[in-house]
């Protein structure tokens, strides 16, 4: 690991009887992408916002760049780059001149951040759409917009939440190569997203809070190691008679056994010669299947797993 970025130190933040964020503690290396992820009120709202110094926090600490952050530590907030959900650009402005009102706010020479606010709109994909007004994107490149008015001034760390929210799927790719590429210049940085298989191919290191709390944290890999399922096998299988269904449930390393709209779901703790037995199994039973294949937990089934919820839930 690299150095600490940002280094959260038992944060604790409380609503009269709510605690939101319960004695909580991570860090955040430098040149690294850190996926931050859980159910709804979970907390991550509430810690990107005590991590900005949006809110007073009750007890704890946090340091960005090793120094304390608070509401007037200007030096810090200029090394920070923050993307919301919610796209925040003025209507009556060019894509050009928002970016360049946005990147203004940290950089005076004018030379300087007119090199800046090409940069980033290279980085986003919006060359053919410098006069547009944001009226005249679509959703996807107002995203994209809004990526580049938060990431213009160059930030060292830079904080992304759910950036790809409902856009198309050139959109998003063009989003995630971006992002990938600020990691790659040195850029730190702290993604939050319900799509779980962008988490899987973009982020570095991955933490689960819920509830205020760490409940894991580690590479995808570690995660998954986590998991107590090993495999899951799926069969399409029209008709299926309730007692095979449970014979299947009898099999040695069977976890748990489904079977919804025509489909068969075995998931195994342990993961040799599961497939092999079910075809075994099947053919034994002369039971005619569509489709089989056999795939490892995702990061989506650990999640499941420690949070008892879907990320979307």
């Amino acid at each position: 690991m690299g150095k600490a970025v940002v280094s959260v130190k038992k944060l604790t933040k409380q609503y009269k009887n709510l605690k939101a964020i319960d004695n909580l503690s991570f860090d955040v290396f430098q040149g690294e992408i850190l996926g931050l992820l859980g159910p709804n009120g979970s907390g991550k709202s509430t810690t990107i916002n005590c991590i900005l110094s949006l809110l007073n926090f009750s007890k704890g600490s946090i340091q960005i760049f090793g120094k304390e952050m608070d509401p007037s530590a200007y030096d810090l907030k200029r090394e920070i780059g923050v993307v919301f959900q919610d796209v925040a650009v003025f209507d009556e402005l060019t894509v050009f001149e928002n970016i360049d009102y946005f990147c203004g706010l940290y950089i005076s020479d004018k030379q300087t951040r007119r090199k800046y606010v090409e940069d980033a709109i290279h980085l986003v994909g919006l060359e053919e759409f410098q006069k547009f007004y944001p009226k005249q994107l679509s959703g996807g490149l107002l995203r994209r917009l809004n990526i580049a008015c938060g990431v213009a001034h160059k930030p060292k760390l830079i904080i992304l939440d759910e950036p790809t929210v409902a856009v198309d799927p050139q959109s998003r790719n063009n989003i995630l190569d971006g992002i990938r590429f600020l990691r790659d210049q040195g850029s730190t940085v702290i993604y939050t997203t319900h799509y779980m298989e962008e988490v899987e191919i973009l982020c570095d290191r991955v933490i689960i809070l819920d509830r205020g709390k760490v409940i894991a944290s580690g590479t995808i890999d570690e995660l998954k190691k986590l998991a107590k399922l090993e495999e899951k096998v799926t069969v399409e299988v029209y008709d299926l008679d309730l007692k095979y269904i449970e014979e299947i449930k009898s099999f040695r390393n069977a976890l748990e056994v489904s079977y919804h709209n025509g489909v068969l779901l075995v998931t195994y703790k342990k993961g040799k010669d599961n497939l092999v037995e079910i075809m075994e199994y099947l053919k034994k039973n002369k039971i005619c299947y569509h489709k089989i294949f056999s795939e490892r937990p995702t990061l989506n089934d650990v999640f499941l797993e420690l949070t008892g919820k879907e990320l979307r839930d």
